[in-house]
Formats: structure tokens, C-alpha cells, sequence
């Protein structure tokens, strides 16, 4: 079923509505293994009901939209599985059922106001799984990779989800044809980069990167994802001044991956004081990304008084 009114776009026009925080992490906390070329992508066929409750903790913390766990949902990762393409479609259209049924158990609980659901659309490094997700450029024309999104986007679509989320997009050329590959398909969508400092993962500048979703009437929202809390700061502002749409805006904890000792370490500075910041600079969706769990969004949510 999907979603009452307001619509999203209805909301953000009203104020900032809370996202949800990293699904991987929570999934782990509670004992799920996501060591796979699939990633959280692997549950939705072997443990489905893990993802309803990642996703119901974070409504039940006031997060009011979910992330689907279809990043690194491909037709291609899912083939090397000995995944037909009909079961591969199956799969992604439970992502968004899954999110829609934490939806549903987060209302009987008590949780109030409408909750969204974002199916989730990663970039083509994420199929790769060998970390290009964070380099872009991965020698494809921006026609080639409409190609490989839109068959994805497609099925994701018929799902009825409130909003695509074309997110940790890591640069321009890959935006222009996710741009190209929503159209027609009757879903809003938001476009979000990661990136590192005030440049895109292919190292383009925001203002360049941010520009193209200006003028895309799909489009309800346009910022960054899985980035330092100090590179979200400044990327919201040009964001809201370069399109001037809602921002959307979900950085990580600010910890580091060691990969060798697979291990996180330093410090967090992700935190709900930063959020008055980036509501007065014209953030409107906003929430976290890598090791922001319930707790985190929970004091977000009341930053924001949800």
C-alpha cells in the first residue's frame, strides 16, 4: 500500500523530515553477517524479516522514511548468484513490501504521522563490489550506464515507493544518466553524492556535480550521503544555492574503515547539533548514513522536534 498524504515533496516543502540511519549496521548489530559481494542486498532473499526489523527500529526511533536495502540489489550482482532475472525483479520489489511492512508494525505500535519509503538505487560501482563506488569513472559512456540503471529503476518503480533514492553517487557522469534514466517513471526522485570535501569521489566540483539536477522535474531533493559530517556542511549550502530545491543530506559517523584490520576507529562527530545548522541552510531531508544507528537518529529526531 502506498503511503498516505501528504505527499514527501508536500512534506519537505512543510519543514525537514528525518531519514533513517545506516541499514548495515544495524543489520550486524543484530547478528546478521554481510560480508558478501551482495551486501545487505543477500537478506532480502534468505532473511527477509531482519530487514523489517532494521527498518521498523529506525521508524520506532522517529526516523519517518526507510531506505530499502536494494543499494547493491543488481540484475547483474544477482546473475553471479544463479539469480534468474525474474526472481532478481521479485527481490527487488520486496525491498520496498519489506519497508512498507516495518511501516505497518511501526503504526500499531504507536508510532504516528505518515512514514515514507525510499527504494534505495546505488551506484554501478556498488554491483562491482570491489570499492569503485567510491572513484567513479569507471570508463562507461553516460548511455551506457542509463542502460544498466533504468531496467533496475524500472522494476523499483512499479513498486510504488514515495521517492527514489539515486544515492552515494560518486560523480557527474553517472548522475547525468540516473537523471535521464527516472524519467517517464512516475516516482520522485533525489539525487545524493558522496563526496569528499568540496568535490565529487571523481574529484568534480559541487557546483558542477549539483547543477544538472537543477532543472530535472523528477527530482525533489539533491544532496550527499556517506560522507565526513564537516564535507556535509559545506556541501549543503551549495547544493540549496546551485539548484535551489530541498537538500537532502545523510553523512556517516565521521569514523574510519581500517581495511586491513577490518575495523572502525576514532572518534564520531556525527551528532544532533549539527542538524540546526543544516535546517537553516536549507536542508529538508536529513538523516545518516555508515555506523548512525537508532539511538543517533532518535536525538536527531528530537533536534528537529519530530
Amino acid at each position: 500500500m502506498v503511503s498516505t498524504s501528504p505527499s514527501l515533496a508536500d512534506a519537505l516543502a512543510a519543514g525537514p523530515v528525518v531519514l533513517d540511519g545506516g541499514l548495515s549496521n544495524q543489520l550486524e548489530a543484530a547478528g546478521a553477517d554481510l560480508s558478501d559481494a551482495l551486501w545487505s542486498a543477500r537478506l532480502l532473499a534468505e532473511e527477509p524479516q531482519a530487514v523489517v526489523r532494521a527498518h521498523q527500529a529506525y521508524y520506532e526511533a522517529g526516523a519517518q522514511v526507510a531506505i530499502t536495502s536494494s543499494y547493491q540489489a543488481t540484475f547483474e550482482g544477482f546473475a553471479r548468484r544463479g539469480i534468474a532475472e525474474e526472481q532478481a525483479a521479485e527481490l527487488l520489489r520486496r525491498s520496498v513490501a519489506l519497508a512498507r511492512e516495518a511501516a505497518a508494525l511501526a503504526r500499531a505500535g504507536g508510532v504516528a504521522g505518515p512514514l515514507y519509503v525510499a527504494a534505495s538505487a546505488g551506484p554501478y560501482g556498488a554491483m562491482l563490489a570491489d570499492g569503485s563506488e567510491y572513484r567513479g569513472r569507471y570508463g562507461l559512456s553516460v548511455a551506457e550506464l542509463e542502460r544498466f540503471h533504468r531496467p533496475r529503476l524500472e522494476v523499483l518503480a512499479a513498486a510504488r515507493p514515495d521517492v527514489l533514492a539515486l544515492e552515494t553517487v560518486p560523480d557527474v557522469d553517472e548522475a547525468r544518466a540516473l537523471l535521464r534514466a527516472v524519467r517517464g517513471l512516475g516516482v520522485p526522485a533525489y539525487l545524493s553524492y558522496s563526496v569528499a570535501g568540496d568535490r565529487t569521489r571523481a574529484g568534480q566540483p559541487l557546483t558542477e556535480a549539483f547543477a544538472p539536477a537543477a532543472d530535472a522535474d523528477e527530482v525533489i531533493a539533491v544532496g550527499v550521503n556517506c560522507c565526513a559530517p564537516d564535507d556535509a556542511d559545506r556541501a549543503v549550502r551549495t547544493a540549496a544555492r546551485v539548484t535551489g530545491k530541498p537538500v537532502v543530506v545523510y553523512p556517516n559517523s565521521g569514523e574510519s574503515w581500517d581495511a586491513e584490520a577490518r575495523a572502525w576507529y576514532g572518534d564520531p562527530a556525527f551528532g544532533a547539533d549539527r542538524v540546526a545548522g543544516w535546517a537553516a541552510d536549507g536542508a529538508r531531508l536529513i538523516g545518516g548514513c555508515c555506523r548512525v544507528g537508532p539511538d543517533a537518529i532518535a536525538a536527531l529526531a528530537a533536534g528537529l522536534g519530530r
